[in-house]
């Protein structure tokens, strides 16, 4: 009986090919395109085995209205003597370096982070993202639905302040050991994404929405013609399997990712991104499933499979081949 006592409590080997080290991050923005500001952020640096190293916040001064107040509680007169990003440009980046940014639809959070390191010439120190959505899917967990707020109860984190970044960045934190322990025990490979550092940013000018003084010169650019896909289209995405070589992609409304590279990676990978919908069409990616566009009607016309975003990066990273023949 000692004996099996003794073998219960040795700690399963650890897998070698995890990463050493994360930063699990949380922005708040001033709102979710591409030329929206971050406004506040908090890593909790994190080591191999997800324990706690250290913490550390701060709020910046986004240099335009802070947006949905309401939402993330900090108001003008607050952010007015808060430091500007390219005055905590370096520290965020020692707390990023040498690890892999994990945050909660980490796609969105990258994006933002790249943009700002953008603006101020200079890139973030990120090679790779871990979304702990695309984790809790790998693992299975039984959430009724992909908000922090569920993750966390499922794990019995309790969150204090729902939207500071802080406490969001804690909450994660907190969530994401108990996960990285169960990917570690049960073989799952953990989904890691690359980052792609920008060398500039861009803003979509649209309708409705100019901000004083305008966009910076140069910053929109036409649709690029892309190259006609090599591949044969394999016919509709069919959920819980991969994306296949050839596949049409249509995209819908605003991206996290800005479009041109998320398309990029699209035809990196062999999927002929379409710019149209049709009864062809594989797969429609966007974020509003429930707008009125005329892409998301006729997708729900001709019944054609919907994700989001985050989802389809996922996918993007295991592509199958083209069948041959």
């Amino acid at each position: 009986m000692l004996e099996d006592r003794t073998t219960a409590a040795t700690p399963a080997p650890w897998p070698a090919a995890y990463p050493q080290g994360y930063a699990v991050v949380d922005v708040e923005t001033t709102g979710l395109a591409r030329d929206d500001r971050i406004i506040s952020a908090a890593v909790y640096r994190l080591d191999a085995r997800g324990e706690v190293e250290d913490h550390w916040y701060t709020t910046v001064n986004p240099e335009r209205d802070p947006g949905p107040v309401w939402i993330h509680g900090l108001t003008s007169d607050v952010l007015e003597g808060a430091p500007l990003f390219e005055d905590i440009a370096a520290e965020f980046a020692s707390r990023l370096a040498d690890r892999v940014l994990v945050a909660h639809n980490a796609v969105f959070d990258w994006s933002m982070i790249a943009r700002e390191y953008a603006r101020a010439k200079s890139q973030a120190p990120v090679r790779q993202r871990l979304c702990t959505i695309a984790l809790s899917k790998e693992l299975g967990l039984p959430l009724p639905n992909h908000k922090l707020e569920s993750l966390a109860a499922h794990f019995g984190v309790v969150q204090q302040r729902a939207h500071h970044a802080l406490d969001d960045a804690r909450v994660l934190a907190e969530a994401f050991r108990p996960s990285l322990h169960a990917a570690a025990r049960d073989g799952v490979r953990l989904p890691l994404l690359e980052c792609l550092p920008l060398t500039e940013w861009n803003a979509t000018p649209r309708i409705g929405r100019q901000p004083s003084g305008g966009y910076p010169s140069g910053s929109w650019r036409p649709s690029r013609k892309r190259p006609v896909c090599p591949y044969p289209n394999p016919g509709r995405y069919e959920e819980g399997k991969p994306l296949k070589q050839g596949m049409r992609v249509a995209f819908s409304g605003d991206t996290s990712v800005d479009r041109e590279l998320l398309e990029d990676r699209a035809v990196e990978a062999g999927l002929h991104v379409a710019t149209s919908l049709s009864r062809l069409t594989s797969l429609l990616v966007t974020n509003d499933p429930g707008s009125g566009t005329s892409k998301t009607a006729k997708a729900r016309q001709y019944g054609t499979p919907v994700i989001d975003e985050a989802a389809f990066g996922q996918l993007l990273r295991d592509v199958e081949p083209a069948s041959q023949g």
